[in-house]
């Protein structure tokens, strides 16, 4: 129960764009299709610097939700945008 009352305080420290970067990660495969943070500023319509941040942050504030790795030259994303995950 501690555990996800923390997970849940990490999900409400969440910006709004880090939050909806995480929903959006979560329902898209960027597993079989490499991640490209250009697309990504692009479907936001923010800065690329901005998506970068975001991942960054996401990474420390609920990484048990998002998993960064690279794999055949390019950058893999899967996330689960649940606190119970």
């Amino acid at each position: 129960m501690h555990s996800r009352r923390l997970k849940q305080m990490a999900f409400e420290d969440l910006t709004e764009f880090e939050l909806r970067l995480l929903k959006w990660i979560s329902a898209s495969d960027f597993v079989e299709v490499a991640w490209s943070t250009k697309r990504a500023a692009d479907a936001f319509k923010v800065e690329e610097k901005e998506v970068y941040e975001a991942l960054a942050s996401l990474t420390s504030k609920v990484r048990d939700n998002i998993h960064i790795y690279y794999d055949e030259g390019a950058i893999r994303i899967t996330a689960d945008d649940s606190p119970e995950a």
